[in-house]
């Protein structure tokens, strides 16, 4: 066993000796894309889009904490944290990173000289008719056998490396896809919040519109049974109140479904999780998103990162393709024991080995190898376009948000003057009618006017909580500090 010990030592030291004879590494060398420049890298605005207030727009911004804890809802954290718990989604995106690290480790130890061992034992009858012998009795022998193999690919042209380098590409897009997944998760359920929030506004404030439609019907019938106001006037009334109550089957059947979506984004079903009673007067209206320029952009978003690694490992496997053109040599060592009893296998006489050196190098494939190399060439240009797609993409989605908002934030304006006029009408048309100089259909024209103008204004109001949610998602504002 010791003199086993030892050659199995010499055999290991040799081949690592070997690893020393690094080549050439063939192929293209990486380099990331280069950010944007000039009018590209100084904002996302088109000419003529609205300017949008609440936005901070700076070479190096992060957000202090987790980007939803800026809405100052408990409720919130809570539920953005329930889904990171048990969101299918993101144990999907984390097992494809496990994945994918452990494809890496197994192309690294591909790259490292492989040991094996053997070992045998076998009961045999020699034949000595077959060798001409006649007259010699056949004899049964038993035959032990233990021994080694050590081998080495030189990798010449630096095919595994490049294999390497396009695994561990892969495992850079795999996490860059978790985060994405994580800051997708986060997202929706933060838009699914101010979603449940600005419908439940809007339901309270069509529920005060109907309950002043039977405020109206009620003092229509006492003006009336007073002989102050025509029956038409009731007929009106009631074909309002009738109008005004069909406005909230809708809003409650898209309260119902962002509920549900909330319970499948939190992991539960519905029956098994209810979804907070998100509200928007106890949500931070003052929040200030930070917006980093779209040349720090491309460095920070995932799957601008994710597209980024994935032309890297595209590549790569250049790399690979063009080392298949070359010659290969692998290095091979073997030591055996053999012995027709277990007490001398381990003797010196009962030794054997064996070393060898192979060269195999490609002559005709009928154009194979040439076909691949192009093959991963055009991927890589698909790549790089695919690249280019997801940062167009990610700039235009940014632009649509900042536009948004800054809609947003106009119609606010109008509506919050709207409101205004809306309350200075039904106070004229109150005290008019109090005085004998208007009519009572003048009053429920204004306390309809008021109630229409609260409710356009909370819609809008929840519009502008969930673009602001979908800024903090497009522009990836250090939303994973902190969680």
């Amino acid at each position: 066993m010791p003199l086993l010990n030892r050659s199995l030592r010499r055999l290991a030291v040799t081949a690592s000796a070997l690893t020393l004879g690094a080549c050439a590494t063939v192929g293209p060398n990486f380099r990331s894309p280069d950010a944007p420049k000039g009018a590209a890298a100084s904002g996302y605005a088109m000419a003529g889009d609205p300017v949008a207030t609440g936005v901070r727009l700076a070479p190096e911004t992060r957000a202090a904490g987790p980007w939803w804890q800026a809405f100052g809802s408990p409720e919130l954290d809570a539920a953005v944290r329930q889904a990171l718990a048990a969101s299918p989604t993101v144990a999907e995106a984390n097992a494809n990173l496990a994945k994918a690290q452990a494809q890496l480790a197994a192309t690294r130890g591909a790259q490292a000289p492989q040991v094996d061992a053997s070992g045998s034992a076998q009961r045999e009858r020699i034949n000595t008719q077959a060798f001409g012998f006649t007259g010699f009795p056949s004899p049964t022998i038993s035959l032990y056998s233990i021994g080694a193999n050590v081998s080495y690919d030189l990798d010449l042209f630096g095919g595994k490396k490049r294999a390497t380098e396009a695994d561990q590409a892969r495992v850079d897009r795999a996490a860059q896809e978790a985060d994405a997944a994580y800051l997708t998760l986060t997202g929706d359920v933060a838009l699914q919040a101010m979603r449940i929030a600005g419908l439940r506004g809007q339901i309270a404030a069509v529920q005060d519109i109907v309950a002043a439609d039977r405020q109206n019907i009620e003092m229509i019938r006492k003006a009336q049974a007073l002989g102050g106001e025509a029956r038409s006037a009731l007929a009106v009334g009631v074909g309002q109140l009738a109008e005004d109550e069909a406005l909230l089957p809708p809003l409650q059947r898209n309260l119902d479904a962002a509920r549900h979506q909330m319970a499948l984004l939190a992991g539960k079903s519905p029956a098994e999780w209810t979804a907070p009673d998100f509200d928007l007067t106890k949500l931070n209206g003052s929040v200030v998103v930070p917006v980093s320029l779209p040349s720090e952009l491309v460095r920070r978003r995932p799957d601008i990162l994710a597209a980024e690694a994935e032309l890297h490992a595209a590549t790569a496997e250049i790399g690979v393709a063009i080392a298949n053109q070359y010659p290969s040599i692998s290095l091979s060592a073997n030591l055996t024991q053999d012995a027709i009893k277990p007490e001398k296998l381990f003797n010196s006489a009962s030794s054997g080995w064996s070393l060898l050196a192979g060269v195999t190098a490609p002559i005709f494939h009928g154009g194979t190898l040439k076909a691949e190399r192009k093959v991963a060439e055009a991927e890589a240009r698909a790549a790089l376009a695919r690249y280019q797609q997801t940062v167009l993409r990610a700039f235009v989605q940014v632009s649509d948000v900042l536009s948004a908002l800054g809609t947003d934030q106009a119609a606010i304006e109008s509506l919050t003057r709207a409101n205004a006029a809306a309350d200075a009408g039904l106070r004229d048309s109150t005290a008019a009618y109090r005085l004998g100089g208007g009519t009572l259909l003048q009053v429920v024209q204004s306390q309809r006017d008021q109630s229409r103008a609260r409710r356009a204004l909370v819609e809008v109001q929840g519009n502008r909580y969930e673009d602001l949610v979908q800024l903090y998602a497009v522009t990836a504002a250090d939303w994973r500090t902190g969680s």
